[in-house]
């Protein structure tokens, strides 16, 4: 079986690591853009780069990590994780890095995936795949905004995202001394940044348009209590003896467990009228109030009138104490256009840079890059216009063979995330297993199992939910009260109760040859290691012994 892997972040890493182990006779390849493992953790590197979720519920769920240095892991521990993890299953035998997909076409009459692969600038590689996994993920593209001028500025411009822009000196003091550093945006990374050039730099400027929710750090009351801390100590960094602590297996296990128990317990905060919702937006308005003290104008700005979660929900530690430093100013007045030395405001201000940070974000449109054509000619992005319609974000009508992971409604917020991207790979393996076990061309999702999962949907993010909400965010597909296209329509534990039982009456499939018997996989009524007098003929009192 020839399966073919794009990406190799964190769901590539764990698709290659899966179906190395669980499907027999494999001939894998993992085919990487990029010279390195680790996806969006690798891209960025910008200063102050961190997870923004509890560490220990962002790891692989089969690779605990006993070692994380603090309770919001920095983005270098990460990436080395997820090296360190690649490396433990050997990927390197499968992984083909600086090569980037062109195109995937749809060959029914060899009932096969043919691609053209460019390596490195010169060459282009032909591959075929009997099975085809997309582990590019939602954000791998960064984008630059739409502002008049912006390729104009002679100072530096950088994005987030910019690997090779930050890389060798993105936390050294000296790049950023005497600097007057503009960053546009107050998302994710720019909640980041801010706070981490704020002591280095001469004046940081933060531009933004949308107010958002900065809450206090996810977890970290129960965090502390669970390792004999003070209540409210926001530091989050783990010492030499909690470190020793979690190499006991029954203690970490235990850690883990309860962590987990807090994010699996927020699911009622994306409900408009819950109490934990109403509970959650006068303490993070009070919170935000008390910590903007000094500049209460920014309070008045940023404090959103949308609900909790509308937006992603980040807690940004130092965020909003940096706001407040005499070193930092934030403007919310509209951008009209940049100059060659800086940034003119809609109000007619000119306020001067040396450098400009665009922490803008990525196309999170899933028209993907590479051109993805399947049955009759017709391509992914024709199938994924006007948004992406898919069978539980995993399958697309009209692409046999093909599994998406971490792609349109494939997120979650209210458990791990990347147990989540386990389970999406794991559906993908079970198919692939059944296309082998049963002697099957193709497994291709029927249309109707895509449009009721396209109605339910609908339904669920329009029945009061905080994403029926008007806010700005990269969740809907275009503008406010546009369709949700990024987050799975349920909590994170119901997506990974519905992926973890595959409905196989939802696809049509093709067998091999001019079979017409359905149990023709049979065989001759013996088993491989029967025959071959091979492997474990015991495997049956596994379930029982």
């Amino acid at each position: 079986m020839r399966v073919i892997i794009i990406g190799a972040g964190f769901s590539g890493v764990i698709a290659g690591a899966r179906y190395a182990k669980e499907v027999p006779n494999v001939d894998l390849t993992i085919y990487e853009k990029e010279d390195a493992v680790g996806g969006v953790w690798y891209s960025n590197q910008y200063p102050g780069v961190a997870c923004d979720i509890p560490s220990h519920s962002y790891q692989i769920p089969f690779e605990n990590n006993t070692d994380w240095s603090a309770f919001y892991a920095p983005g270098a521990e990460i990436r080395a994780y997820i090296q360190r993890v690649a490396a433990k299953h050997d990927l390197a035998r499968f992984l083909k890095l600086q090569h980037e997909l062109q195109s995937a076409r749809w060959d029914a009459s060899a009932a096969q995936w043919r691609l053209r692969v460019a390596r490195g600038a010169d060459e282009v590689l032909d591959d075929a795949a009997d099975v085809l996994v997309l582990c590019t993920g939602a954000l791998s593209r960064w984008a630059w905004p739409d502002i008049a001028g912006l390729q104009a500025f002679r100072g530096a411009l950088l994005h987030s995202a910019q690997r090779g822009a930050w890389a060798g000196g993105a936390d050294t003091d000296a790049r950023w001394a005497d600097k007057a550093v503009g960053v546009i945006g107050a998302g994710s990374s720019a909640i980041q940044i801010v706070p981490a050039l704020q002591p280095r730099a001469r004046r940081v400027v933060n531009f933004v348009r949308s107010p958002t929710w900065v809450c206090a750090p996810w977890g970290t009351d129960r965090m502390n209590e669970l390792v004999g801390r003070d209540a409210g100590d926001e530091d989050g960094v783990f010492t030499d003896e909690d470190r020793e602590k979690f190499k006991n297996a029954a203690h970490y296990r235990s850690f883990r467990r309860e962590l987990e128990l807090v994010m699996t317990s927020a699911h009622q905060l994306m409900k408009l009228d819950s109490e934990m919702q109403k509970g959650a937006r006068e303490m993070f308005k009070q919170d935000m109030r008390e910590k903007l003290a000094k500049k209460p104008w920014i309070a008045d700005f940023i404090i959103p009138d949308f609900a909790v979660g509308c937006r992603r929900l980040t807690p940004g530690p130092g965020y909003l104490k940096a706001l407040c430093e005499d070193n930092v100013d934030f403007v919310s007045e509209g951008i009209k256009r940049v100059t060659p030395t800086g940034i003119e405001t809609a109000d007619g201000e000119h306020i001067e840079l040396d450098v400009l940070v665009c922490a803008t974000g990525f196309d999170t449109s899933f028209q993907w890059p590479f051109a993805v054509v399947g049955r009759d000619g017709v391509s992914i992005q024709e199938t994924f216009t006007p948004h992406p319609s898919t069978y539980l974000g995993i399958c697309a009508k009209g692409f046999p063979n093909m599994f998406i992971v971490a792609g349109p409604n494939a997120t979650q917020t209210t458990a791990s995330f990347l147990t989540f991207v386990d389970k999406q790979v794991m559906y993908s393996v079970q198919a692939t297993l059944k296309l082998q076990r049963e002697r099957l061309r193709t497994i291709e999702v029927k249309q109707e199992a895509v449009d009721d999962f396209d109605e339910y949907l609908e339904v669920c993010m329009a029945s009061g939910t905080v994403h029926a909400d008007k806010c700005r965010t990269w969740f809907k597909h275009e503008g406010d009260g546009a369709r949700i296209t990024a987050l799975w329509p349920g909590s994170g534990q119901h997506g990974m109760r519905a992926l973890s039982h595959p409905r196989w009456e939802d696809f049509e499939y093709e067998r091999v040859g001019r079979v017409r018997n359905r149990l023709h996989w049979f065989g001759d009524g013996e088993t491989e290691s029967e025959k071959r007098m091979s492997g474990d003929r015991a495997w049956y009192l596994e379930a029982y012994c």
